[in-house]
């Protein structure tokens, strides 16, 4: 590695030559200060799970095409007394696509519609959740989380909108910094930033008012993890990877593990001020049906080991996104805490993950 490049890990967080290579091209770009790698980096058409600092000059192709993508936790109605897990997969089993659920677009002159209210495929999800355990009380109180209220958290991005930016955009020799059409990019970035958190927000409700409840949701937290930050005169680049500058951030693992709600340490220099955005993956989507269609029955590979329950009727994607196919999200979570970049204040449990 370069004195460009810094990489977050610790001697349990195995990251991939490939991963570690594309990262060390994209820290020899021009204008690039750094290129951090954080513990879930893996490999993509550009690297993921990448803070990228840059002066002088801009590179969409690093964000990519679905900018804004992230995850928005929203308190429900519902009570976890009243939450009934069979009856609620019973529903969600019902819903073919959530493109077949009905939804009006409030942002009609504001923002294109590309499958508003759609959480899109690959990793993207809707998870049903309940606190697991609090280590920091007093920062958990400031979030006004109530624990006997069903959470739900949204993996979604900009879909289409986000994919018509970047074919517009996309120079690998970058945008100027000063330039008109870098400027053109940041406007239409920033719109795609507010799409993105307003899909999260109407998946969500879609999804409980199907269920029976209320379709008014609370939103608690939304962290975005692919988009520009300008930070003074640099450029950050964000590529899986989420702002440590905005207070608590989301930090899940996959469907049959924890999800993290990590508070941000008071100096995140190190990694350009960045966190991790998940687990990170560790197998390729092709390979993972493969390696572990003889461990699993049609029925087994939609439960999880911490008792959650998957509903997705794509059989090819539920083997791609099984738990094996993910890094163990504990240890990228103790590479950040061991490199005194964040703390826990909370763990969140999976019951129900929504695929489609």
């Amino acid at each position: 590695m370069n004195s460009r490049t810094t990489i977050i890990t610790n001697e349990k967080c195995w990251m991939e030559h490939t991963a570690l290579t594309q990262l060390e091209n994209v820290s020899s770009l021009p204008g690039v200060i750094r290129a951090v790698g954080l513990p879930d980096l893996h490999a993509g058409k550009s690297p993921v799970g990448i803070a990228v600092e840059t002066e002088g000059v801009l590179y969409p192709h690093l964000i990519g095409n679905d900018i804004g993508c992230g995850m928005g936790l929203f308190e429900t109605n519902c009570t976890m007394r009243k939450f009934k897990q069979e009856r609620f997969v019973t529903r969600l089993n019902n819903i073919r696509a959530l493109e077949d659920l009905p939804c009006d677009n409030p942002f009609l002159e504001e923002s294109p519609i590309y499958d508003l209210g759609t959480i899109g495929s690959g990793n993207h999800f809707a998870e049903f959740q309940t606190v697991e355990k609090i280590f920091d009380q007093e920062t958990f109180d400031a979030l006004d989380i109530d624990t006997n209220q069903l959470l739900l958290l949204i993996h979604s991005g900009s879909r289409g909108y986000g994919q018509r930016i970047l074919s517009e955009f996309l120079d690998f020799d970058g945008l100027q910094a000063d330039s008109e059409r870098a400027n053109a990019y940041l406007d239409k970035h920033n719109d795609a930033l507010l799409w993105a958190q307003r899909n999260r927000g109407l998946v969500a409700e879609k999804l409980v008012s199907h269920l029976g409840y209320d379709r008014e949701v609370r939103p608690i937290l939304d962290c975005r993890h692919n988009f520009l930050e300008l930070q003074g005169d640099t450029f950050i680049h964000r590529k899986g990877a989420v702002s440590a500058l905005g207070g608590p951030v989301i930090v899940p693992g996959s469907r049959g593990s924890l999800t993290y709600i990590l508070q941000p340490a008071e100096d995140t220099e190190l990694s350009a001020h960045s966190l991790s955005h998940g687990a990170g993956r560790k197998w390729a989507r092709s390979l993972c049906k493969s390696r572990i269609r003889d461990k699993y029955d049609r029925d087994s590979i939609r439960q999880t080991k911490l008792g959650g329950r998957t509903v997705c009727h794509d059989t090819d994607l539920l083997y791609q996104e099984a738990p094996e196919a993910y890094k163990n999200i504990e240890h990228v979570i103790a590479a950040l805490l061991e490199h005194n970049l964040c703390c826990v204040i909370a763990t969140m449990r999976p019951l129900i993950t929504y695929k489609g």
